[in-house]
């Protein structure tokens, strides 16, 4: 079988690896379409910290149960499924309060195992979530992007009635716009970026108002409006200190970066407006509940979607999505 292995740092390669065969518990699954994130452009660059090299990459990935371990159901065999990639050991402190994505001992498919950028790839039977037919074979890899704004938006609760701002327009701050918008019925959603393509297709995913804070500082811009939620999907460690300024009383902060540079950020700053800040990492078992937005059409993951290629241009995908952020947003890669 043909798999994507980052063999170290800086090299990728499409190479013949010989077919999985699935442990106790797990199935094989033939993937049919896998689309790229922004982690695995940093672990291609060796910027993942967390990654062990050589690598098969990919976390978003769909595909059809070809084969099943011992004690898994046989009559799960040609099923249709999408695969959660965080896999946890179900009895640490985390997995015991229903966070299993930030469990002790936590492997994250395509980072700390091998992934979905191949023609099989291995999971966890009870990660591979069965798919109904109303959703599209070519849009089912973009499930686990949309796990991530479940999961913020989980810890957030957005009602109806706040003014939400979200910093970033890229494939993480689309799935927060779909999801306050259409899933939260949030009146207002503002979003800011630097891009204006970007804030482009923040207006197509349903923002309501748009600010380039390029050359104009977002505080001048909003004039005194002050927003109920806040949602960093731009990651960059210098918004937390800015979110917090802007933000009205009583408001959350939601944070979803992974930057290790420091954040300056008083405790006035937060506690003098009883502010609320959450950090949400991966998905916390979000897969049933994306699966039952995109099923009843409330949310629309092909809004994102720029680009479709074949696995073996798997380097021209992944460096048109690092490289060209005006024109590209979610990259998807067809496999067979």
């Amino acid at each position: 079988m043909k798999s994507v292995v980052i063999e170290q740092p800086g090299k990728l390669v499409v190479a013949e690896r010989p077919l999985p065969q699935p442990a106790a518990g797990e199935v094989r699954v033939k993937v049919a379409y896998a689309s790229i994130c922004g982690s695995d452009v940093h672990i291609w660059h060796g910027h993942n910290p967390f990654a062990k090299y050589p690598r098969v990459i990919g976390h978003e990935f769909f595909g059809v149960i070809d084969a099943v371990g011992d004690g898994v159901d046989a009559a799960r065999l040609g099923e249709r499924v999408a695969v959660d990639p965080v896999v946890s050991c179900g009895h640490c402190y985390p997995c015991s309060v229903g966070r299993p994505n930030v469990c002790t001992s936590l492997q994250v498919i395509g980072v700390h195992r091998d992934g979905g950028f191949s023609d099989y790839a291995l999971a966890p039977a009870k990660n591979a979530w069965h798919l109904p037919d109303s959703i599209p074979d070519k849009l089912a890899s973009l499930i686990e992007p949309f796990t991530i704004a479940a999961n913020i938006t989980a810890f957030l609760k957005p009602q109806p009635e706040d003014v939400a701002l979200i910093y970033g327009a890229g494939p993480m701050g689309l799935t927060a716009i779909q999801a306050l918008k259409n899933v939260y019925k949030v009146k207002k959603v503002l979003v800011v970026d630097r891009l204006p393509e970007r804030l482009t297709l923040a207006r197509q995913n349903g923002a309501d108002q748009l600010f380039d804070n390029s050359d104009i500082p977002l505080a001048a811009q909003l004039e005194g409006l002050q927003p109920t939620l806040i949602i960093d999907a731009a990651c960059h460690p210098t918004i937390l200190a800015e979110a917090a300024a802007l933000a009205s009383p009583a408001a959350r902060i939601g944070l979803l970066g992974f930057s290790g540079e420091p954040s300056t950020v008083t405790q006035q700053s937060l506690t003098s407006k009883e502010l609320s800040l959450f950090t949400s990492r991966l998905n916390s078992n979000r897969f049933p509940q994306v699966i039952e937005w995109m099923d009843k059409g409330l949310i629309q993951p092909e809004k994102l979607v720029t680009h479709y290629f074949p696995l073996e241009e798997v380097e021209r995908a992944m460096t048109l999505f690092e490289t060209d952020p005006r024109t590209c947003c979610k990259v998807i890669l067809q496999m067979g």
